[in-house]
């Protein structure tokens, strides 16, 4: 694909966005990617050069994939066909924005289907739009999560696909002993801020009165470095109505470790 036609192709698929949001997809870096010869999930692409894709941004419900003892989670399933419907047979375009290879040598990248229409599909917003995958961010790769959160936002509200499984459900913040229950599981959890406390290099997220037992967001100090770069400052979340996701861990009641600020979304100030 030439310079030009994805350079019109980016302009096209950021109408609509913020101003901030279409400046960091724009910095996208496109290149010809070749074509899906296998879907081996809902968020993981195989190209025709053996390079295995993995859609940054997004998580899509897991398959076993060989691991023995590995859980089918609900619509893993749906989720892998609804991507081999999109993209298996199909050139597409690889958009790299921040670390670009993970551990097991797979692309970390946004991938954009031809699907013969004028425009090709973004795949990480497609799924999300159908309710098949959610958006999971690192610190190393933040470009277009504005647009993939929102694209979230809409199908919870409609209660797409996996929004309608109580698998997925949104977690409430004021309830640490469920949340104990679900340690070691990737979560949404919504609740109001109690207090916005810093320790030596932390801040804490409090939502409930006893930090021993009840539910923490832990802002570690790299994180705080990115915190600040965006001009945010998590102190000021004290009060306010937030959800938080990432991986559940226990240390002093439930917890979730905040590695970057679009891990927390502001519902509402006080």
């Amino acid at each position: 694909m030439r310079r030009a036609t994805i350079a019109t192709m980016t302009a096209t698929m950021l109408i609509g966005l913020d101003p901030a949001a279409a400046q960091a997809c724009e910095t996208l870096r496109l290149v010809p990617g070749g074509t899906v010869t296998q879907v081996t999930d809902g968020d993981t692409l195989v190209l025709d050069s053996g390079l295995v894709v993995r859609l940054i941004g997004t998580q899509a419900p897991k398959l076993p994939l060989g691991r023995e003892g590995f859980p089918t989670w609900p619509l893993a399933p749906e989720a892998q066909a609804e991507l081999t419907a999109l993209a298996l047979n199909r050139s597409v375009t690889l958009g790299y924005g921040g670390e670009e290879v993970d551990r097991y040598e797979r692309a970390l990248a946004h991938v954009f289907v031809e699907t013969g229409t004028d425009t090709p599909v973004w795949a990480q917003q497609h799924m999300v739009e159908k309710g098949l995958a959610r958006v999971y961010s690192f610190p190393d790769n933040r470009q277009c999560l504005d647009q993939l959160l929102a694209a979230e936002g809409r199908a919870r509200a409609e209660r797409l696909g996996i929004w309608a499984d109580p698998y997925y459900s949104v977690r409430a913040a004021d309830r640490p002993s469920q949340l104990l229950d679900l340690a070691g599981h990737y979560e949404l959890v919504e609740g109001r801020v109690l207090l916005a406390d810093q320790s030596g290099s932390r801040v804490y997220l409090n939502f409930g009165r006893f930090w021993k037992e009840d539910f923490t967001a832990v802002i570690e100090a790299p994180a705080l470095k990115l915190f600040s770069g965006d001009g945010r400052d998590p102190l000021s979340l004290e009060g306010a109505l937030v959800r938080v996701r990432g991986w559940v861990d226990v240390r002093d009641g439930p917890r979730i470790e905040i590695t970057h600020p679009e891990q927390i979304e502001v519902l509402a100030r006080p």
